[in-house]
């Protein structure tokens, strides 16, 4: 008995012995040596894709430790399998990052996702967005007229998704005759198909993931932008593109829109799970703000045609922190305007 207690003593000793080390363990310490998977909730070759990677390519480097960043994508609803892996399921020690729609912190507030996109542990977002609605030139949709009066077929990802969102308010709140064929695993596939003619079109585009994955498009004059789902146009967007909310006719819609639009300002937005150990998250935090000002990051992203205007994750805290804020009755119309009837 006294030998069993022995043990059993030394073995408790070195349980609290570990512990205390593991509690002790410094950044750097935690880092060194070690892959950090970056969650991509799109496909492969999609903006979201190209922005990851990049982003992978160069941050280990101000990580305390500098951790290689091992890209992976995990398509599916338009990002939101992501978004609930990140959520619930991947450790929350700082070794896994994503990437998710823009969209996708306030779809619980809109759709049937279950988290808090206030939850998450934010850590920054490379470039705000303009989010286009387009159609292959071929079609006859090619003004806001043709948007209002004649029937087309866009793609989609998912309920939820920015392409789903914004067709279902072109149906619901302008009373467009839009038919949507949701499922294509990211944005990817939704442009092979309007190249296929499986569709006609697209929304949920956004004008940086064009210029980089389809500038011979634009080039080739072979897709018509007809309507910015944003607040403010690009500066190097063509002048002739309206504005989604100079389109609205009362104020109830400028109400929805702007649920809507505010997740815009979080174009490119990445995030570790909840809870994870504060010194992680002011690292990860420090470490994406000073990626944002890399020289080596910059000449490749303006290569690859990527706009690059960074809010911190403080920024981005607010900003979802704001409309989870909103009076339950305006969030109640502006879910309605994004469910298919």
């Amino acid at each position: 008995m006294r030998l069993q207690s022995a043990i059993l003593a030394f073995v408790a000793g070195v349980v609290i012995a570990g512990a205390g080390t593991a509690r002790a363990q410094s950044v750097e310490e935690f880092y060194r040596g070690r892959n950090v998977t970056m969650l991509i909730g799109f496909s492969s070759g999609s903006g979201y894709d190209i922005y990851a990677r990049v982003l992978a390519r160069h941050m280990g480097r101000y990580i305390p430790g500098n951790p290689t960043i091992v890209p992976q994508n995990m398509p599916g609803a338009g990002s939101l399998r992501a978004a609930q892996y990140l959520y619930n399921v991947a450790p929350k020690d700082g070794s896994v990052m994503a990437t998710m729609s823009r969209s996708a912190p306030v779809e619980p507030l809109l759709g049937e996702a279950k988290f808090d996109g206030r939850a998450f542990t934010w850590i920054g977002n490379i470039a705000d967005n303009n989010s286009l609605c387009a159609t292959w030139h071929a079609t006859e949709i090619k003004t806001w007229q043709d948007v209002l009066t004649k029937p087309f077929v866009l793609g989609g990802e998912g309920p939820g998704s920015d392409l789903d969102n914004f067709a279902m308010i072109l149906k619901n709140l302008f009373g467009a005759k839009v038919k949507l064929v949701s499922g294509y695993p990211g944005g990817s596939e939704a442009n092979l198909a309007i190249e296929r003619r499986e569709v006609d079109g697209r929304c949920g585009w956004s004008w940086d993931s064009i210029k980089s994955t389809r500038p011979e498009w634009l080039r080739d004059k072979k897709i018509t932008l007809l309507v910015n789902f944003a607040f403010h146009n690009a500066p190097d967007l063509p002048a002739d593109v309206p504005l989604i909310l100079d389109k609205v006719q009362t104020d109830e819609q400028k109400q929805i829109l702007r649920v809507h639009l505010a997740s815009q300002a979080l174009g490119r937005p990445f995030a570790a799970p909840p809870g994870i150990p504060a010194d992680r998250k002011a690292a990860l935090r420090v470490a994406f703000y000073a990626t944002m000002k890399d020289a080596e990051f910059i000449a490749e992203a303006a290569k690859l045609r990527l706009d690059v205007i960074p809010l911190d994750g403080a920024g981005i805290d607010r900003v979802v922190g704001d409309v989870y804020a909103l009076p339950p009755e305006i969030i109640e119309k502006a879910r309605r305007a994004v469910k298919a009837q």
